[in-house]
């Protein structure tokens, strides 16, 4: 289960997500710090491991525990065996997937929110219980909680304004719908894990990225939340680039500029750390 979709095709593009590659490592070290210096786990699983840059980390911070990353996407499973040659990477669709018996660390970076909401709360709650009951076993994992952010508001807003691309979003079907489902809030999330777990905690984080334009906006969002939108429009005809020129006219009214002219894109993520 992968975070972004390569534009006109049904897989992902590592490389339009890896522009921003720092930026999108941060959550990744703050989840990470959270469970402190001496922590410790022996095996661990890259649930949704994208082009390998969370499993690089984690090799990095776990050099002796066992590694595994697994993704939906064929791009992306590609991508993170160049960076990673010697790491076990596999096929996976998380709301299937069954990791190994009692894995010490199943953590996943910005990947449950491409679930839909019916089957988040299933899908997590089941791979928390493949974890042994008080064995020190970790679920870690953090999302966007953006969908109520102008870089968000403005896709379904552009999606349904006049033009040749309404049509192209009217017609799908509603389970393939390009807009996300809102994520759950910190007691929704604890509610859900708190009867599997020890304990559970939970934090949002709310991250600024500058970027030099709204240009940058979007070039951030075509490697994810954009990507479903660009994918379920025609390349040929201009109706995807009067999509993005709409979309584009909505940011700059959504975000001022700074003093400077760069633009800063607010970026709210939604932390969870559950002990089995």
């Amino acid at each position: 289960m992968s975070s972004q979709m390569r534009p006109g095709s049904t897989d992902w593009s590592p490389d339009q997500y890896l522009l921003f590659r720092n930026a999108r490592n941060r959550p990744i070290h703050d989840l990470l710090t959270f469970l402190g210096p001496g922590y410790t786990p022996t095996s661990i699983v890259d649930l949704g491991c994208g082009p390998g840059t969370s499993t690089e980390i984690l090799a990095s911070r776990f050099p002796t525990a066992t590694l595994v990353g697994v993704d939906s996407s064929p791009s992306m499973l590609a991508k993170a065996r160049t960076l990673l040659p010697n790491t076990p990477f596999a096929p996976a669709d998380l709301r299937t997937y069954h990791p190994p018996k009692g894995t010490s660390l199943l953590f996943s970076n910005a990947v449950f929110h491409w679930l839909r909401a019916a089957d988040r709360i299933p899908t997590i709650t089941r791979l928390l219980r493949t974890q042994t009951p008080n064995s020190g076993g970790v679920l870690a994992f953090q999302v966007p909680a953006n969908r109520d952010e102008p870089s968000h508001v403005a896709m379904r807003e552009a999606a349904a304004a006049p033009g040749p691309w309404r049509a192209h979003f009217a017609a799908l079907p509603a389970a393939q719908r390009p807009d996300l489902d809102a994520v759950e809030s910190d007691v929704e999330f604890y509610d859900a894990l708190k009867p599997l777990c020890s304990t559970v905690e939970v934090w949002t984080t709310v991250y600024t990225h500058v970027l030099e334009d709204h240009d940058g906006i979007v070039e951030w969002v075509k490697g994810s939340g954009l990507q479903p939108f660009l994918n379920a429009l025609p390349e040929e005809g201009g109706v995807r680039e009067g999509f993005l020129a709409e979309y584009r006219r909505r940011l700059e009214e959504g975000y001022g500029r700074a003093a400077d002219g760069r633009v800063l894109l607010r970026y709210p993520r939604r932390f969870v750390v559950a002990f089995r």
